[in-house]
């Protein structure tokens, strides 16, 4: 099984991108979509297809190897920080808490089991149990990103957020006990990326996206090919996949805070060199932005498909022109599961109007329910998706 990522996290208040660069300031309530994360958004879920169809092509490819491990060094963890970015005025009022178990909790769920029902046939274990306790693929980040949004009130309040997370990503790395219920190992040593995201503000954005910034991520980026290029054969990229403590690496206990530290610094990065590329104007892609949660959680079934259909099989896949094919191939699907006919079809289960299934607090002035469409709007521009 694969590190999977990809995901989605829900916006509090719909921004407004800012003329000159386009990023938007926390204050914004316009409705209108901000162009810049929307880019980034697309970009990031296109990333995660790709590496997820890559993964087949690793055995014996050295080159497909490094650009997986290159890939898999910044992806998730741009979603991450993206997500908390837009978890900043999270403050678990009822209104919140409600989009929150609308918006992740319950297709958390529903694709928990349906992935569960899928692999049954696609895996040929036809008595795979259903366990809410266990994500199985790509739904780790759900459950992960309902731990995160439901700590933010605590990560806003303590004077120093962002060494603390990194304090208890290390631990986790120390402690294989912890197992795999909610897959927690992921849950915390992600923790410092969406911390970090909360941190952040729309002039740190502005920062990376200078044009000495943008000339300097060439180099960086070539270069990072190059080291992971240099790794395959010596160390393994499974330290950027953050789901197994040290020792269940192979490696002595003491790695774990060493490796937090270090991949923490070689992700972060490579976050701000893709950030930096992203184009802030409005482009073709840029309405895809708001559909990326459900290229996240559909596409999945295409990646687990494929080798129970046999796509892998013929050997003209495993050499360059078959590796190109399988790129674009995985690009244009998960486009396409971005797209609006897509979005009216599954949008009761990625993006359910529940408001039958709560009560209405007159405290609350977000208590009024909520259109399906407008919440899948806020969902979209949270993140990962």
């Amino acid at each position: 099984m694969s590190q999977d990522q990809a995901t989605v996290a829900t916006t509090e208040a719909p921004v407004t991108a800012l003329p000159e660069r386009g990023v938007s300031p926390p204050h914004a309530r316009a409705k209108e979509r901000d162009s810049y994360f929307d880019n980034a958004k697309y970009l990031a879920i296109v990333l995660v297809a790709v590496g997820h169809a890559w993964e087949p092509l690793r055995d014996g490819s050295r080159t497909v190897t490094a650009l997986y491990t290159l890939v898999y060094a910044f992806h998730m963890p741009a979603f991450i920080v993206v997500s908390g970015y837009f978890s900043r005025s999270f403050d678990a009022s009822p209104g919140r808490i409600r989009r929150l178990v609308t918006g992740v909790a319950v297709p958390y769920v529903v694709f928990e089991t349906a992935y569960t029902l899928f692999t049954r046939w696609t895996d040929q274990q036809p008595d795979r149990p259903i366990s809410l306790l266990d994500p199985l693929y790509l739904t780790w980040f759900l459950v992960a990103l309902f731990v995160w949004r439901l700590t933010t009130p605590i990560w806003q309040r303590v004077r120093w957020p962002l060494p603390l997370a990194l304090v208890i990503a290390a631990l986790a790395t120390v402690s294989p006990s912890i197992g795999n219920d909610l897959d927690l190992q992921r849950v915390l040593q992600f923790l410092p990326y969406f911390v970090l995201g909360l941190c952040l503000r729309p002039e740190h954005f502005r920062l990376v996206r200078r044009w000495r910034v943008r000339l300097l991520a060439v180099p960086v980026f070539a270069a990072a090919l190059a080291v992971a290029y240099w790794t395959v054969p010596r160390m393994t990229g499974s330290w950027f996949f953050h789901r197994d403590s040290a020792p269940e690496l192979g490696a002595p206990t003491w790695y774990g805070p060493l490796m937090t530290l270090a991949s923490f610094g070689c992700s972060m990065v490579l976050v701000a060199c893709f950030l930096a590329w992203v184009p802030g104007r409005r482009t073709w892609f840029t309405a895809l932005g708001a559909g990326t949660l459900y290229g996240y959680l559909l596409h999945g079934f295409v990646a687990q498909g494929s080798k129970f259909w046999g796509w892998y099989s013929p050997d003209w896949i495993h050499r360059p022109l078959g590796e190109l094919t399988v790129t674009v191939a995985a690009a244009t699907i998960v486009t396409l599961l971005c797209t609006p006919p897509v979005r009216r079809i599954f949008r009761c289960v990625v993006e359910p109007n529940m408001g039958w299934a709560f009560r209405r607090d007159p405290r609350d002035p977000q208590g009024a329910p909520e259109p399906a469409r407008e919440l899948g709007t806020r969902i979209g521009s949270r993140a990962l998706s």
